[in-house]
């Protein structure tokens, strides 16, 4: 029983890589049209990303998703409610995001595809477990959004408890640039 669920867990792991690995190449073209940073399809990584960084509330723009951080809390110690809660090894970040398929075709959003940094640039990973909890309408992510249409929900990362976030890099799919949002 044991090996079929661990079955069943890789195979959706190599579907949700393969769907996200369809789009890399419209993702990175459309990176490209919408931000106007490179002109050169072959240039380096560095002129992938916009240069323009976000600020909250502000949109920002990665291959086929408009992210807009609407706020960021830290300082939480669980997420849920009782019996059916998560505590944080630190503290979580809820960090409140708009998600709107700017493409011409669905696109999957993937809370774990999204990055943190605190100022001395650590990299803080998303917590999907608790993003679970810290979402009350479960098929907010991790569903396709369809071109034009958008959703909200809740990206959380177990930090710390001494440490605070500076900014987020947010993706499209595991594969893309990312688009930068300052948190201070």
């Amino acid at each position: 029983m044991r090996k079929m669920a661990t079955f069943a867990l890789l195979a959706t792991a190599v579907v949700a890589l393969g769907c996200g690995a369809g789009s890399t190449d419209n993702a990175s073209s459309s990176s490209n049209d919408a931000g106007g940073a490179s002109d050169n399809a072959g240039g380096a990584k560095s002129e992938e990303k916009p240069a323009k960084t976000a600020k909250i509330g502000q949109p920002a723009r990665d291959g086929k998703f408009e992210f807009t951080v609407k706020s960021s809390k830290c300082g939480v110690a669980k997420v849920g409610s009782a019996p059916l809660d998560q505590k944080a090894q630190g503290q979580f970040c809820l960090v409140t995001l708009n998600v709107k398929n700017i493409g011409k075709e669905a696109q999957m959003f993937d809370g774990s595809s999204q990055k943190a940094y605190a100022a001395d640039g650590t990299e803080y990973s998303a917590d999907t477990g608790a993003a679970i909890y810290a979402n009350k309408n479960a098929e907010t992510f991790l569903n396709d959004i369809n071109p034009g249409n958008q959703v909200n929900g809740v990206v959380v990362f177990d930090i710390p408890k001494n440490v605070k976030l500076t900014k987020l890099e947010l993706h499209d799919s595991p594969f893309s640039g990312g688009v930068d949002v300052t948190l201070s």
